[in-house]
């Protein structure tokens, strides 16, 4: 129970890492919101949990606030944010990747990042606690070729991760990223381009481990770093990947 008493909102919470995530926050005490733009798939995560679900795009700064002002009203603070809701692009040549599809990509991957902070940051501080945590990734870290966009936009969560963290540890709120590798999640299919035995095994050999995320992992290192246990840990940006990144 290392969050108990503590309020959480996850966003792309309706499957993937982020369901993981939620369930994991949920098991260690939490109160969780589970956040997503699908409403369906929010609803069916957040009942089987016994969390609070919530509509949200994190691209749209309105949605953002909406998302902000439920959360309030249900407990009247938030103690951790994860910023999981991400997109990627279908593999292929950069200059064949449509402004659109850029243009999403870095909307919903890094711009959200700012959205969520412009709008929980200043309760956090007013509170002197927090902890953010934004799920970025390997490709981050380890680009691979042909998604050239999404590569970048996680570098940049990674950068604004650091930023963040300087910025606020005055304040007394932490923020921390962590790094997948691929994973069985809803996207294993389009990082891949195909999902067929041979691209998985072609995944797979860069991995040490020779396995891929599962959203349990991810759960797992978000518990530790969102609870007290890591009280003197900010500004990092954990690969959890099976060694992909030596």
């Amino acid at each position: 129970m290392r969050l108990q008493g503590k309020t959480a909102i996850v966003t792309g919470a309706g499957s993937g890492f982020g369901a993981g995530i939620a369930a994991k926050f949920v098991s260690e005490g939490a109160q969780v919101m589970v956040a997503d733009i699908n409403a369906e798939a929010a609803t069916a995560v957040a009942q089987g949990l016994g969390a609070l679900a919530q509509v949200c795009d994190v691209a749209d700064g309105a949605s953002v606030q909406s998302m902000h002002g439920a959360a309030m009203e249900a407990w009247g603070h938030v103690d951790i944010l994860v910023n999981n809701a991400g997109i990627t692009h279908m593999p292929g040549l950069m200059e064949d990747v449509s402004e659109a599809d850029f243009d999403r990509v870095l909307a919903v991957n890094a711009k959200s990042v700012f959205l969520t902070a412009k709008t929980f940051v200043p309760s956090m501080k007013e509170r002197g606690a927090g902890a953010i945590l934004n799920v970025a990734s390997t490709a981050g870290v380890s680009p691979r070729p042909r998604l050239n966009w999404y590569n970048a936009s996680k570098g940049w969560m990674i950068t604004a991760t650091k930023a963040m963290a300087v910025e606020l540890a005055p304040f007394g709120v932490r923020v921390n990223a962590i790094n997948p590798v691929a994973g069985e999640t809803p996207l294993l299919a389009t990082f891949m381009g195909e999902d067929t035995p041979e691209r998985r095994a072609q995944f797979l050999s860069t991995i040490p481990l020779g396995r891929f995320s599962t959203p349990e992992d991810m759960g797992n290192a978000a518990a530790f770093l969102c609870s007290d246990e890591a009280s003197m840990i900010t500004g990092v940006a954990m690969e959890v990947d099976g060694g992909r990144c030596i």
